[in-house]
């Protein structure tokens, strides 16, 4: 028996939420008194496979084929359900990202697995089942499920777990591909990612806009508030629709979910459909001259006034707290 983590990279590095959901295994691997076993695919160097370690992981299987070089869900799943099984995992534990999303029902109907995804805490073990707890309706609630399978899928939101160092030494095993040439019918040529911009769904601060700022041309004022504290930039879908932003960078129902530790919302309503997307984050701050906005009542702090004047002001205040610091 083992608990299992699909561990994601990005070009042959590992990202924070794989260390997230690395550290989340690791504490369902204790809960369950058993091992943790990680699996990475792609091109990675020994260095980074064995700082697995670090955080819990004690075995890492590696698959390196040039095959696997960009994301193939149907080749990864065949992968992770060989090595599950081979494991004998009866917990598989991946991230609830692009990748996971794909992985994870695919994986759960090959292992015939009970399937939680958007899970945001640890599991209550109940004799042979799992009780976790997950977003649902698009984020706007939680719920409680109950899994009672021989295997079980937990695919996990990012921020939603502190990474946990463990400090344990990894053993690193290379294992040959046991995707099959039909899982290659479809293939991804190409991924094309923004190096220049950090990743919106698993950025730690948000700072996000709406109608609020009037107009692109007063766009800078959210970048540079968001550089000032290393955030990622946001928008509601009426900024989006508009074209004032790119539509990735769209948060709520139809868009992005996030969670990250503080969402600064600056110029936006708070309409049900954005809060579904932001419910999750752990500190709301909200920027609104209209004392009546709906975003108020789920904020955990506010700040009635112009957002023309007053994100200057923050980021003045945020540049020099950075200067004296």
């Amino acid at each position: 028996m083992s608990v299992l983590v699909y561990v994601e990279h990005a070009e042959g590095k590992f990202k924070k939420s794989t260390f997230e959901v690395v550290s989340y295994a690791k504490a369902i691997a204790q809960q369950l008194n058993t091992n943790l076993v990680a699996l990475a695919i792609g091109n990675l160097s020994a260095e980074q496979l064995s700082n697995l370690g670090t955080y819990g992981a004690q075995k890492v299987l590696h698959v390196n084929d040039v095959q696997l070089g960009t994301f193939n869900a149907q080749a990864y799943t065949s992968i992770l359900s060989d090595a599950a099984q081979k494991e004998g995992a009866t917990v598989v534990v991946l991230a609830n990202s692009f990748s996971g999303k794909g992985l994870a029902p695919r994986l759960a109907v090959r292992l015939k697995a009970g399937l939680a995804s958007g899970v945001v805490a640890l599991p209550t073990i109940q004799g042979t089942s799992l009780s976790v707890k997950r977003t649902a309706y698009s984020g706007k609630a939680f719920a409680h499920v109950k899994l009672s399978g021989a295997i079980n899928v937990l695919a996990l939101n990012a921020n939603a777990f502190p990474v946990s160092e463990q400090q344990v030494s990894a053993e690193v095993i290379s294992l040959a591909s046991s995707a099959k040439p039909t899982d290659f019918k479809t293939s991804v040529k190409e991924i094309v990612r923004a190096s220049d911009k950090i990743s919106l769904p698993e950025a730690d601060l948000v700072v996000s806009a709406g109608r609020g700022m009037k107009g692109p041309e007063n766009w800078h004022l959210i970048e540079e508030l968001a550089e000032s504290l290393g955030a990622a930039t946001a928008c509601s879908k009426p900024v989006s629709d508009a074209g004032w932003r790119p539509h990735e960078e769209h948060v709520g129902q139809t868009g992005i979910s996030v969670s990250p530790n503080l969402y600064i919302a600056v110029g936006i309503s708070g309409a049900i459909q954005h809060l579904a997307g932001v419910s999750s984050s752990k500190t709301i701050v909200v920027i609104n001259k209209d004392p009546e906005a709906p975003f108020f009542k789920v904020a955990d702090y506010g700040i009635v006034g112009d957002a023309m004047e007053v994100v200057p002001q923050l980021t003045a205040a945020m540049k020099a707290y950075s200067q004296n610091g």
